[in-house]
């Protein structure tokens, strides 16, 4: 997997406003309703990384989850970690809802 260019990664943010980037990775944040809320969101993200072989870095803080992607294989930020980044997105805002 090809790592993206600094204008690809540069546009993708521009339309993914919750994420920014930290040196090699893309990094969002999301408080979540509740501590079991979370948990649940961090359940489903694992199943989705499981079935793309892509698997985030995940720091929990009581409702706060910070997810890091970075494809370290290939030392930096490619479309596997824009394509999940998405999927985190879609589970985020179904817990929402």
């Amino acid at each position: 997997m090809a790592l993206l260019t600094e204008t690809e990664i540069e546009r993708w943010l521009e339309q993914h406003g919750g994420w920014q980037r930290e040196d090699d990775a893309i990094i969002r944040t999301i408080e979540c309703a509740s501590f079991p809320a979370a948990i649940e969101l961090v359940r489903s993200v694992a199943d989705a990384a499981e079935q793309r072989n892509h698997h985030p870095d995940i720091d929990i803080r009581w409702r706060t989850l910070r997810f890091a992607l970075s494809t370290h294989s290939e030392g930096g930020i490619t479309a596997n970690d824009t394509g999940l980044a998405e999927v985190i997105d879609g589970l985020a805002g179904r817990q929402a809802g």
